[in-house]
């Protein structure tokens, strides 16, 4: 449930209004800030993926550091208060990131005139060492109240709480947060914890105002949805400029989780803004803020800029860009197979449903692995990190797609376990804005049915196996079978705790995993992959609903159900529904199942 706490509806009109002059001790202060970027320093097409020549062409594509540099600068040049902000999630994404490790995107954070990042949870994702020496080569402070890195002798003193910058002569307090679920959906290593954040922030927040500082953003990389429950809980935070669930918050767009900013009542009733730039740089977030001499929040306005074709590309900064990419060419352009449709990889799609990149990633973890008797493939979501359109794919692209370098990882599992999985897989996906979403399983030689509505840990509704004649049998949860996935999951990332104890005879050093894609592309191209019915989303059960089984063709809106296979596998789909309150009416023998609105993306 969204807890969007608007003031008033004349407080929030109010501070959509332009702001006024200062008056007595009134100050106004620019906040600049991005999040999530994901190491896109390039230009990318309209979903933060590749920008083809094609696209540059018919100026299609947005964001990369050129375009950012111009936009800072002409906010830098009206002359008023201004801080520069980063909410984390620098790491990961491109093939830049594979190359340099993070040191892509140094240089043009500080020629920037950055002052202050939070740390995201990808930041760890190549552990301690990589994210020590990102730091040390940045002329600003990373920020986290609620990590603790005393333990780890890389971080140890590289990572503060807070920052105190100064503007227009006044000082501001910059409070660092990030999810506490960072641990499971990264790899810190054993010596960095991640505590609950309200104390921590707390804690903060009191050491600042102790020394006088009475105008407070929260940095976060925490979630729109979290940032709100922090901007509830504690007092004293004006600000809070948030990541992690790339949120597009916007006056402007209907499209937009809320507006620009969310306002919420803090603990004493004072307003707290609540913004977000959604993700890969393809917008630079402005929020202008006037305090009064207490510190509290007055009159504001702002909105997410588009950086489109419209902001022309620094010369300068887009030189070096091209000179990065250089040495990438002979890697990204090698053509490795051939899409005769769009590749989904959304988030929107796979952290919610059935996705066609899914389908096809986990078909070919199927394949890799077929010679050792593989039933079932599982991959999280989470580490499916972007599209793919139909034509010619490179290698670039599938690294884009698998960025994380991981590795196949075969292990049986008993059916009990397999089911537990599951519910962990759905246990987050009834809400788009939540964060650990991640976690949803794509899946092959598997098809379940989930039902939001039900309770955490109760809503698989039905499991079916794969048999090797094509038909399905209801998951046996005493029977014993051969899984693969990648070394995160296995390992348990993502809180897949059950497979990190429960795993059977586990290998986790397996072909890498772009490997596998890449070697299934070359074999099998052109590619198609469609959905099939694999994951099904359950109407809600709130009042009897007919559900038409008819045998139309597939639309983007239907997923089916598999026609072949016994009358008892037709009766125990049907059953599913029945259990879970929904009217069948069967009309012909061919079978398909509409879809629920309430599936997203």
């Amino acid at each position: 449930m969204k807890l969007i706490c608007v003031v008033t509806i004349a407080l929030l009109l109010l501070g959509l209004a332009p702001v006024a002059g200062a008056q007595g001790g009134d100050f106004t202060l620019t906040i600049v800030h991005t999040n999530d970027t994901h190491a896109r320093i390039e230009q990318t097409n309209a979903n933060g993926g590749t920008c083809s020549a094609d696209d540059a062409a018919a100026g299609k594509c947005f964001g990369g550091v050129a375009r950012r540099m111009t936009a800072i600068g002409q906010i830098r040049r009206e002359g008023g208060p201004m801080i520069l902000v980063d909410a984390g999630d620098q790491f990961q994404g491109t093939l830049f990131f594979t190359q340099y490790k993070g040191q892509e995107s140094v240089p043009f954070m500080n020629a920037m005139g950055y002052q202050a990042m939070a740390l995201g949870n990808h930041e760890f994702d190549d552990g301690p060492a990589t994210l020590a020496a990102f730091i040390k080569a940045l002329n600003f402070p990373v920020v986290s109240a609620n990590t603790d890195v005393s333990r780890e002798p890389g971080l140890a003193g590289l990572i503060a709480p807070y920052a105190i910058l100064e503007a227009g002569g006044e000082k501001i307090g910059v409070v660092g947060f990030i999810t506490e679920e960072a641990g499971i959906l990264s790899r810190p290593g054993p010596n960095v914890t991640f505590d609950p954040i309200e104390p921590a922030v707390r804690a903060a927040v009191g050491e600042l105002r102790s020394k006088g500082i009475n105008k407070i953003v929260g940095l976060s990389h925490a979630g729109v949805e979290r940032d709100q429950q922090v901007a509830a809980a504690v007092d004293g935070i004006d600000v809070i400029v948030g990541g992690h669930t790339h949120t597009l918050l916007s006056n402007t767009d209907s499209s937009a989780y809320g507006p620009y900013p969310i306002v919420v009542k803090s603990p004493s009733g004072a307003p707290v803004l609540v913004v977000q730039a959604f993700w890969a740089g393809k917008y630079l977030g402005r929020l202008d803020v006037t305090f009064d001499a207490a510190g509290t929040a007055i009159r504001w306005r702002g909105n997410p800029i588009l950086l489109d074709s419209s902001v022309p590309q620094d010369a300068n900064v887009l030189a070096e860009v091209r000179a990065l990419a250089e040495p990438l060419k002979a890697i990204t352009e090698q053509v490795v197979g051939t899409a005769a449709v769009d590749l989904d990889g959304e988030r929107t799609s796979c952290r919610f449903g059935e996705c066609t990149m899914g389908n096809l990633l986990t078909d070919a973890m199927l394949a890799a692995t077929a010679a050792e008797g593989t039933q079932i493939a599982l991959q999280n979501s989470g580490s499916i990190r972007a599209s793919i359109p139909a034509g010619p794919v490179t290698l670039g692209q599938v690294l884009e797609v698998l960025p994380f370098g991981n590795t196949l990882a075969t292990f049986d599992l008993r059916g009990d376990d397999l089911w537990a999985a599951l519910e962990h897989s759905v246990s987050r996906a009834e809400n788009t804005e939540n964060e650990g979403t991640g976690r949803f399983l794509q899946v092959a030689g598997l098809r379940f049915t989930w039902n939001a509505d039900q309770p955490v840990g109760s809503r698989i509704l039905s499991a079916e196996v794969k048999q090797p004649d094509g038909t399905y049998a209801p998951l046996d949860r005493t029977a014993t079978y051969r899984l693969v996935s990648n070394d995160f999951t296995r390992q348990g990332g993502d809180g897949f705790e059950m497979l990190a104890q429960k795993a059977i005879n586990p290998y986790d050093f397996g072909d890498p995993l772009d490997k596998v894609f890449a070697d299934y592309l070359k074999a099998n191209s052109p590619v198609a992959p469609r959905l099939e019915g694999r994951i099904s989303r359950a109407e809600a059960a709130t009042a009897p609903t007919a559900v038409i089984v008819t045998p139309v063709a597939t639309d983007t809106a239907t997923a089916p159900l598999p026609t072949t296979g016994a009358a008892d596998n037709t009766a125990g789909q049907l059953l599913a529904l029945l259990v879970a309150g929904v009217a069948v009416m069967l009309v012909s023998a061919g079978i398909l199942l509409r879809r629920g609105a309430g599936l997203q993306g």
